[in-house]
């Protein structure tokens, strides 16, 4: 699990630190600028389709990625492998065959995007690719500094503008095996900060949809924008770090199809980080979250309720 010193130290820094600067504004994202600030009419845009029904092996490997210059951000990358599915994901295996859509994931502060490969290489056993930056102030080793949450977002459209890009490298392994019309950006606590950011001040019109961790909008507000992206939140109703409270109230001003996760026993992050049956119907229902939007696997939205509320570990509010 998250060092709980950190996520300790979080809890002081996203109340105060950004709690000052909640009415401002994200630096300007490179790319894909939004056209209009207004919402449009709450429908998905992902044609209807079938998400893979079979489970792949998943492979990782690195990308050295540094936005201006100066802020450097290796990414970890989760892909569909070719090979024999179950195992521990494989460093460089060769990517499976098709074409898989991509998941931005965001870490929380003081974190490492492996410090969440049980949950991402879930997903990217479902057939996503999942490409999860390193912050270079909010990540391990950084120098903790919360308020570069704000310059986050801009940090996520540039990886994913060079994510996106390796489908048309000819000697990338992903070459040919990104659906670059579908992605969506998921994160948690700072980076699920980050992940609402991409979808209000900082919105990013190439994201189809958004998973938010134990959330809140501190610094990047709630004006939601863009074409519709359907939002799923997932928070611990027990959060010691972001108030359950300040995550509902963020899910109850999305203006698209949303549901909200509740884990009555959950904490911070440990659903996230540990096995066991909350982590099970965290990766459950998000598989099937992403495989409607990203997919368009009408099936997948109807087995969700089900999922998320399977063993009575959690609740869901659903307007999907």
């Amino acid at each position: 699990m998250l060092r709980r010193r950190a996520a300790l130290a979080a809890a002081a820094l996203l109340t105060a630190g950004l709690a000052g600067c909640s009415s401002g504004t994200l630096p300007a994202r490179p790319a894909a600028p939004s056209a209009s600030p207004k919402t449009s009419a709450p429908a998905p845009r992902v044609p209807a389709g079938h998400a893979p029904t079979e489970s792949f092996a998943v492979g990782v490997r690195q990308l050295k990625l540094n936005r201006d210059g100066d802020r450097a951000l290796p990414v970890t990358v989760w892909y569909p492998a070719s090979g024999a599915a179950g195992g521990a994901p494989e460093r460089s295996a060769a990517a499976a065959d098709g074409r898989f859509p991509v998941v931005m994931f965001s870490h929380g502060l003081g974190a490492r995007p492996e410090d969440y490969q049980l949950l991402l290489s879930r997903w990217a056993a479902a057939g996503f690719v999942v490409a999860a930056p390193r912050f270079p102030h909010t990540g391990a080793g950084g120098d903790g500094n919360v308020l570069d949450v704000l310059n986050q977002p801009a940090d996520v459209s540039y990886a994913l503008t060079r994510v996106l890009a390796l489908d048309e490298k000819p000697d990338d392994p992903l070459h040919g095996r990104l659906d670059t019309d579908r992605v969506a950006a998921a994160g948690h606590s700072a980076g699920g900060v980050t992940t609402i950011g991409l979808f209000t001040a900082g919105r990013d019109d190439r994201l189809d949809a958004g998973i938010v961790f134990a959330g809140t909008a501190l610094g990047v507000g709630t004006a939601f924008a863009g074409a519709a992206a359907p939002q799923l939140f997932v928070h611990g109703q027990a959060d010691e770090v972001v108030d359950y409270a300040a995550g509902k109230a963020v899910y109850d001003a999305v203006p698209w199809p949303k549901a909200m996760l509740s884990l009555p026993k959950g904490d911070h992050g440990r659903a996230l980080l540990s096995d066991g049956g909350t982590l099970r119907v965290v990766a459950d229902t998000t598989v099937e979250f992403l495989r409607w939007t990203l997919y368009g696997d009408a099936a997948a939205r109807q087995r969700l309720p089900a999922d998320a509320t399977r063993g009575g570990l959690a609740t869901l509010d659903n307007h999907l």
